[in-house]
């Protein structure tokens, strides 16, 4: 009976650990590229002061390359907040032993061993 209460605890922490895992690498992915940004905005802003003509040509690729960035930061937060989402939801489902009341509010039924 203790295994019945207790079947798939390990395995749901696991899952837990990959699932932190992949935000951790997200995150990762994302400050670099923030940072990186930092640099390119900085870069930018000295070619724009210097009013040179091959270093304001510089700039073209330059905002290019941030535009792109922005974009891949926005994509790895739409797939972590998508992966987020998922994981609630079969963490939801995976926790609900209860039923809803007729006012729709969850009615939490545990079960307990017998002593």
């Amino acid at each position: 009976m203790e295994g019945d209460l207790f079947s798939g605890f390990g395995e749901r922490y696991q899952m837990d650990g990959k699932l932190l895992q992949n935000f951790q690498k997200s995150f990762v992915q994302v400050q670099d590229i923030l940072d990186q940004n930092r640099l390119l905005i900085n870069e930018i802003n000295q070619n724009h002061e210097s009013k040179q003509a091959d270093h304001l040509g510089r700039n073209v690729g330059l905002i290019r390359e941030l535009n792109n960035n922005i974009r891949t930061v926005a994509s790895l937060y739409g797939d972590l907040s998508h992966s987020f989402a998922r994981s609630i939801d079969a963490s939801s489902e995976g926790e609900s032993t209860g039923t809803l009341k007729s006012d729709g509010k969850a009615n939490n039924q545990k079960r307990f061993r017998s002593g």
